[in-house]
């Protein structure tokens, strides 16, 4: 059976802001294409087609972009849940009806060209109940660090630069995780927080594929300068030149 994709596409995108107040942050466009239409085009090729988009903040205008959509809407199994007050990363998915075999879960603002069948196949391998998409990052301090013992300074770092692995904002679930989500508003973090503490099996899968957050302005600028000029948004080529 193929898995279901719940997309996150609620959120307010305060990051973007002034550009999100009245425009929904997934209908941020990649060249002529809106990123949320990039994801599901990618999950069409991985041929995951019952998508369910969480919607809360501009809900209608969302909805309005598919009623223009129809011959995206054809090829796939397209519904919608709304949240009547924001529930978080987590607690939305206790709206959502009949997620009761392994599930995908991702935010509705991602460009990325992540095999998910790879992600998939890695999460049934590892028997785990909640698999997190990682990516490293190397974040680079633009000061000199001062390692202090008291007033006294006993090492010097000029710019160091750390290597951590964070969250894609892509999941596989198990339904047995949704046992762990409470009613109203849960955040994701307090969801792995709580499976690590009842000893749930959450894995981390580390991949250096492409990978930007469009919700943050130079992501945003990247993705555009990727797809400066090409039309097609199924083209892995397209989201493969940086």
């Amino acid at each position: 059976m193929r898995p279901r994709a719940v997309i996150l596409a609620g959120g307010r995108g305060t990051r973007l802001a002034p550009f999100t107040v009245n425009f929904p942050k997934p209908l941020m466009p990649l060249g002529d294409v809106p990123v949320l239409e990039v994801l599901i085009r990618r999950l069409i090729a991985s041929e995951v087609t019952d998508i369910t988009l969480a919607l809360g903040h501009l809900a209608e205008l969302v909805k309005a972009y598919f009623n223009h959509r129809q011959e995206l809407v054809d090829m796939i199994n397209l519904s919608f849940v709304e949240e009547d007050e924001p529930t978080g990363t987590a607690g939305s998915l206790k709206l959502i009806p009949g997620l009761d075999h392994t599930f995908l879960v991702m935010n509705g603002d991602l460009l990325t060209d992540l095999d998910f069948n790879a992600l998939l196949d890695f999460h049934r391998e590892q028997k785990a109940v909640l698999t997190i998409g990682t990516h490293v990052r190397k974040v680079k301090l633009e000061y000199g660090l001062l390692e202090l013992d008291g007033t006294r300074v006993v090492n010097y770092y000029e710019k160091p630069e750390t290597v951590h692995h964070v969250s894609m904002g892509i999941y596989v679930y198990e339904p047995a995780a949704l046992e762990f989500i409470p009613p109203g508003y849960f955040d994701f973090p307090t969801l792995v927080l709580k499976l690590l503490e009842r000893k749930q099996r959450v894995c981390s899968y580390v991949t250096d594929c492409l990978w930007l957050d469009i919700g943050r302005p130079d992501d945003y600028a990247r993705a555009q300068q990727i797809f400066a000029g090409s039309p097609d948004p199924e083209s892995s080529s397209t989201i493969d030149r940086v």
